[in-house]
């Protein structure tokens, strides 16, 4: 071989590795991905997003084989070098992997024991699992009640792991189990099978479909109701009512359970992305707090109240003024927040998606112990239960947070980047999401939308609640406190309603750790920022900066440093969506 020759084999070598590296990680998660995307009921962070193509087998047999599989998939992992993957696949590999070790440690500790908690469960999920809104075929509707039929193997599969998981101790806790039965028991004690939300769907079919056929289907879809939806709803009401609530444990914290260190432990890192102990974290809360509340105190000068701080907020919640006296006036009232917020979008993004969310009212069902609202990339979720504990001066932040720019604008534009895989896509860190959501809250200063210091107090009641959310989640988890205890500390540094004070520590108390999320996330993308600022000087472009952390996707908090760190050294520019994605705005 000449000299030349073995120069040219030397200069291929690393690109043939690195191509060869990169195939055979993309071999493992589009596998995976295929295998994972059969399963019902996986999420990758944890929240309530199951699969929507079937009800798939929830037993402890397929537990036990995903288990197996999943293992499989971090040895396979495991035998990549990363640094020999490209750079676009360094990043894949990172949130993957994180991914996958946080499914496989879910199925490790046996989450799926205790499949629902006091925000979400896998009975008031199933409207979601089921898509009926997006039924347009025949076959579609084939589709639909097939399941609708597997129904009450579904929901024996999951009371059989309940049982499981009362055995060994690993329940929700019977403190905040008390009307958690009102959304099984609004369809058990269904008596007319078309009163259903199931049978929506079949109320106007299109008219793709025959007439004949059409009136077949909806008798199907009546029956299936009557005959197996509804049976089984009835007989999951009877287990937890009878069996479930009298048996739940009696202790609050995560570390009480079974393997409970550990568990609380890999729940920090799998909502937080970051290796903190709940002690650092529980301080970290205690300073954020002190720190927000001097600035409450300044807001509540501002607006020129005579009296405690305790009295203002006794004001806050009871002063008609701050509050909707009709549902739709609450709608009405988001809605015009919505709008001035469209117009100054383009002033802070140079990208913008083209899903558009529509502001909807929380079902009526679940609203009682529901949170104040949630943004996904087509809806705003907005709860209209119980009026007088929804203040209108918390409307501005919490639609920053849940529609735009929050979560609508980032989950739609993360839909829309094709060049992405489909785990990055659709996958959900509640770091980086949440994160993004509350830091979404801080623009709203920059952007505006705070008018009165009343506005601007909400901003901060809810920049205090995820700041108090630290030192509860850890009180409550680590440190012991009672559920009283907790509901203590919120009441004394919060603006929250006691109804939605109530709801949100119910919350931290069945559904560890993901609380933690909102404030480090937030702390990291603000942290970030700064830092951009500082060294870019003149060249920073707030639109850029934006644009860079939305276009990564969703990623844990350490791979979005990453990013930041070169988008600085690059000088700040304008980052590559790809052709696939929305085109760009232009600033006013």
């Amino acid at each position: 071989m000449t000299w030349l020759a073995a120069a040219a084999l030397t200069l291929a070598a690393p690109v043939w590795a690195e191509a060869n590296a990169d195939a055979r990680f993309k071999q493992i998660y589009e596998q995976e991905w295929a295998w994972r995307n059969g399963q019902s009921g996986i999420s990758t962070s944890g929240e309530a997003q199951p699969n929507g193509s079937r009800l798939d087998n929830v037993d402890a047999a397929n537990q036990q084989k995903r288990l197996d599989y999943w293992q499989k998939v971090l040895t396979s992992l495991d035998a990549i070098d990363p640094k020999q993957l490209s750079a676009e696949e360094q990043v894949n590999y990172a949130v993957y992997r994180a991914q996958v070790q946080n499914l496989l440690a879910a199925q490790q500790f046996k989450q799926w024991q205790m499949p629902f908690n006091s925000d979400s469960a896998f009975w008031s999920d199933l409207n979601y699992v089921l898509e009926g809104e997006n039924l347009r075929t025949e076959k579609d509707y084939r589709r639909y009640l097939d399941r609708l039929g597997q129904v009450p193997s579904y929901f024996q599969q999951q009371i059989a792991n309940m049982r499981d998981g009362l055995a060994r101790g690993f329940t929700v806790p019977r403190a905040v189990l008390d009307g958690r039965d009102v959304s099984i028991a609004s369809v058990a004690e269904l008596k007319d099978p078309t009163q259903s939300s199931f049978y929506k769907p079949f109320e106007k079919m299109p008219a793709s479909i025959a007439p004949a056929q059409a009136a077949k289907m909806q008798e199907e879809a009546r029956q299936a109701i009557a005959g197996k939806v509804i049976p089984a709803y009835a007989n999951l009401l009877t287990f937890f009512r009878d069996e479930y609530v009298p048996k739940a444990r009696t202790t609050l914290a995560a570390e009480a359970m079974p393997d409970g260190k550990a568990w609380y432990r890999q729940q920090i890192i799998e909502y937080t992305t970051l290796d903190l102990s709940p002690d650092a974290i529980h301080q970290i809360g205690l300073d954020q707090v002190a720190k927000i509340h001097a600035e409450m105190v300044k807001t509540m000068q501002e607006t020129g109240f005579k009296g405690s701080f305790a009295d203002f907020l006794h004001f806050l919640r009871t002063d008609p003024q701050f509050y909707a006296k009709t549902p739709d006036e609450l709608l009405m009232r988001t809605a015009w927040v919505a709008k001035q917020v469209d117009a100054q979008l383009g002033k802070e993004f140079g990208r913008l998606p083209r899903q558009r969310f529509a502001i909807v009212p929380v079902s009526p069902d679940i609203a009682p112990y529901y949170t104040s609202g949630r943004g996904g990339a087509n809806s705003y979720l907005v709860n209209t239960y119980d009026l007088p504990s929804r203040p209108l001066y918390n409307m501005p932040a919490l639609t920053l947070h849940e529609s735009a720019p929050g979560h609508s604008l980032q989950l739609a534009l993360a839909a829309e980047q094709k060049g992405q895989p489909a785990f990055r896509r659709e996958g959900y860190i509640s770091a980086y999401g949440e994160g993004w959501g509350l830091y979404s809250e801080y623009l709203g200063n920059e952007m505006g939308i705070y008018k009165t210091p009343y506005d601007r107090f909400g901003y901060l009641t809810y920049q205090m609640w995820r700041a108090a959310r630290l030192v509860v989640d850890t009180g409550i988890h680590h440190l012991g406190w009672t559920r009283q205890q907790a509901i203590d500390f919120m009441t004394q540094n919060t603006a929250l309603s006691d109804r939605e004070i109530a709801n949100e520590v119910d919350r931290y108390i069945s559904w560890p750790g993901q609380a933690l999320s909102y404030e480090l996330g937030y702390l990291k993308i603000l942290e970030l920022r700064q830092k951009a600022e500082q060294a870019l000087g003149s060249k920073f472009d707030i639109r850029h900066f934006h644009d860079t952390v939305l276009q990564i996707g969703s990623v844990p908090l350490p791979v979005l440093e990453q990013r930041i760190d070169r988008f600085i050294a690059d000088g700040g520019p304008e980052p590559d969506f790809g052709d696939d994605c929305a085109k760009p705005t232009k600033a006013p």
